[in-house]
């Protein structure tokens, strides 16, 4: 078998459980707590809890993959040459964790030779869980996750987290997008990536994102039986303009392409 295509190995996804679930642990202590609000560089909003979150799962790896990478939101990349390298969001969605909304998620990735080869979106509040991995069926709470079949834009449902998100061209492109869909909503951050692969939302686009915004998403989505890729319908990877649309359905996915293009 080629390397590249070699299912995730089984301990690397016990030890992403065990990462989301210290995360968790932090997420869960302040969420919906006084907490203070900080601006970044960028103005995003971060927290206490964020940095801590992320410094868990930091704690783990040093300890445990001590010779991997790691490409984090809060603190930076280390070892970006490493052939594995962990990718961590540890809030996606901090302005729904600061408004006491439980749709945002913790996300993990493991790239191997800068691929996604693992994804893990958990929402520590709610308790929900997808795990994608390469050469395996996605797991949403410990069952199979599958899409379902929409092969029309007109009788899918599309998600964007925000219309805010898409400006310039790319509003005219989403709107053309959203005029040809049946049900347009908003919301959710990575959430909605996984109500993709759990087959409740049919598509979801986005623009903006950083890599850690969604390098954990495709394995979920592709695990599901979905598409994942940009807006040129090509796989996802650090140099990803952070356009990307997710599609339950093959067909769905490829007109969805042509009103973005």
């Amino acid at each position: 078998m080629n390397d590249a295509a070699a299912p995730c190995p089984p301990e690397f996804l016990a030890l992403a459980d065990r990462l989301v679930a210290a995360s968790g642990a932090v997420i869960r202590r302040y969420y919906r707590t006084p907490v203070a609000v900080d601006a970044k560089a960028d103005q995003s909003p971060v927290t206490i809890a964020d940095r801590e979150a992320e410094a868990a799962i930091r704690a783990i790896l040093a300890e445990e993959r001590p010779q991997d990478g790691i490409h984090g939101e809060e603190y930076g990349i280390e070892r970006p040459d490493a052939r594995y390298v962990w990718v961590l969001d540890p809030i996606d969605g901090t302005k729904a964790f600061i408004t006491g909304r439980p749709l945002f998620g913790t996300l993990v990735a493991l790239l191997r030779d800068g691929a996604p080869i693992l994804g893990i979106i958990d929402q520590p509040v709610l308790g929900d869980r997808w795990t994608g991995a390469l050469g395996r069926q996605t797991i949403f709470n410990g069952a199979p996750a599958s899409t379902r079949r929409c092969p029309r834009l007109a009788d899918a449902i599309l998600n964007a987290t925000s219309p805010d998100m898409f400006t310039g061209p790319d509003k005219a492109r989403f709107d053309a997008l959203k005029e040809g869909a049946r049900i347009t909503t908003y919301g959710g951050d990575c959430y909605g990536f996984g109500l993709v692969a759990s087959g409740y939302i049919d598509l979801t686009v986005e623009a903006n994102l950083q890599f850690y915004d969604f390098a954990a998403l495709a394995p979920i989505v592709i695990g599901a039986g979905g598409r994942f890729t940009d807006w040129e319908g090509r796989p996802v990877g650090a140099s990803c303009d952070g356009r990307v649309i997710a599609a339950g359905d093959p067909d769905l996915h490829a007109e969805a392409l042509k009103r973005l293009t």
